[in-house]
C-alpha cells in the first residue's frame, strides 16, 4: 500500500529517533487520517530492520485493537493473533489488568514494540498520578519496551492530568509532540474539509405539560427557560424526524456526485439507535447498520459499512 506523505515522513522521523536512542514517540494525527496504517508500516520496517521481535498494541475498545492486528497481519504478511507462532497481538486498555507475569515476561526477554492507540486516555507520569491504564504503562512497559509509538488525534485530557508517555514544555505546561499532521495540515492536503456545523432550530416551539402550554422562540430558551432537559429533545419523534429527513436529503444530493457517501447518526443510548433505526424505515423507507456493544461482531459491521454502499450507519456516543 502507498503511504500518505504525512505517514511516511511519520515513519522515518520515528525511525532516526529510535535510532538515536529515543525510546518513546508520540505522534498527533487528526482523526482518520490513517493512524493505524501508519504504525503498522513503522511495524514493519522495525521488523525489517532487525530491531524488534514483537509487537503489542493498545487501544480504548476491541473493536479498534482487532481493527490494528487486521492492519498488522496485512502489512507484515504474519499472524498477530498471540498464538504461538504469531508477531504479536492487540489488546485493551481495560485488559491490561488482567494480564500475568508470563505476558510482563516477553518484555524481559523479547524485543518489544508497542503501539498505543489514543494515548490520552491513559493519564500520569508516575504511580501517584497515573489512572488505573496509565499505571501498567508506567509500571511494565515505559522501561520494559524496546521501543514505544504512542498515538492521538486529541492529546490532551478534560480532567488536566499529564499524558502517559507524554513530555511537557515547561513554560506553557503543552504537550510536546514530535510529529504532527492536526486539521490545518489535512484541509491543505484536501482530504478533510472544513468542519460545518449547522444548527437545525425552531422559532415556534410548543411545550405542554400538565396541561400548561410554553411557547419558546429557540430551542436554547426552550432548554434554558423550560427545564426540559436536552436528552428529551434529542429523543422527541418529531424532531428526529425532522433531523433525518434533512440530512437524508442532503445525503441524496452528495451520492449524486460521489456515490460512495454516507452518513453517521450519533445515537443517545443504545435503545435511542434503534429508535432512529425505526423510524428512518417508517418515514424515509431507509435501512441503516445499526453499531453497538450488544451486537456480536460490531467490528465485523464497520467493515460490511466500509467496503459496502450503505447509506447510513447509527452508533452510539
Amino acid at each position: 500500500m502507498k503511504l500518505r506523505k504525512w505517514q511516511s515522513e511519520c515513519v522515518e522521523k520515528a525511525l532516526k529517533y529510535y535510532s538515536e536512542g529515543i525510546k518513546n514517540f508520540l505522534a498527533l494525527a487528526t482523526p482518520g487520517a490513517g493512524k493505524t496504517i501508519m504504525g503498522s508500516e513503522l511495524a514493519k520496517q522495525l521488523f525489517e530492520q532487525d530491531m524488534i521481535d514483537l509487537v503489542f498494541c493498545f487501544a480504548p475498545s476491541r473493536i479498534v485493537a482487532y481493527d490494528f492486528s487486521q492492519s498488522l497481519e496485512q502489512t507484515i504478511k504474519a499472524r498477530f493473533d498471540g498464538l504461538i507462532g504469531s508477531k504479536g497481538n492487540s489488546k485493551t486498555y481495560q485488559g491490561m489488568q488482567y494480564l500475568d507475569e508470563s505476558f510482563w515476561d516477553l518484555f524481559k526477554s523479547h524485543r518489544v514494540f508497542v503501539i498505543f492507540d489514543e494515548i490520552h486516555h491513559c493519564a500520569g507520569t508516575n504511580i501517584d498520578n497515573a489512572n488505573s491504564w496509565g499505571k501498567p504503562i508506567i509500571e511494565k512497559i515505559k522501561y520494559g519496551a524496546e521501543y514505544t509509538i504512542a498515538l492521538t488525534g486529541t492529546p490532551w485530557r478534560s480532567d488536566a492530568s499529564p499524558v502517559a508517555l507524554s513530555q511537557y514544555c515547561d513554560a506553557t505546561r503543552k504537550i510536546k509532540c514530535d510529529y504532527v499532521y492536526g486539521l490545518k495540515e489535512a484541509i491543505h492536503d484536501k482530504v478533510c474539509r472544513v468542519p460545518q456545523f449547522i444548527a437545525i432550530d425552531n422559532d415556534n416551539i410548543t411545550l405542554t405539560e400538565n396541561d400548561e402550554t410554553q411557547h419558546f422562540k429557540s430551542f436554547a430558551s426552550l432548554l434554558m427557560e423550560s427545564g426540559l432537559p436536552y436528552s428529551k429533545v434529542v429523543q422527541n419523534e418529531i424532531v428526529v424526524e425532522q433531523m433525518l429527513i434533512k440530512a437524508n436529503s442532503q445525503l441524496d444530493r452528495l451520492r449524486i456526485v460521489n456515490r460512495v457517501s454516507a452518513g453517521l447518526i450519533v445515537a443517545s443510548s443504545i435503545s435511542h439507535a434503534w429508535k432512529i433505526h425505526d423510524i428512518l424505515r417508517k418515514v424515509l423507507d431507509e435501512d441503516a447498520l445499526v453499531v453497538t456493544s450488544d451486537e456480536d461482531k460490531p467490528s465485523e459491521t464497520i467493515r460490511q459499512f466500509r467496503k459496502g454502499n450503505d447509506k447510513w450507519v447509527i452508533s452510539v456516543g
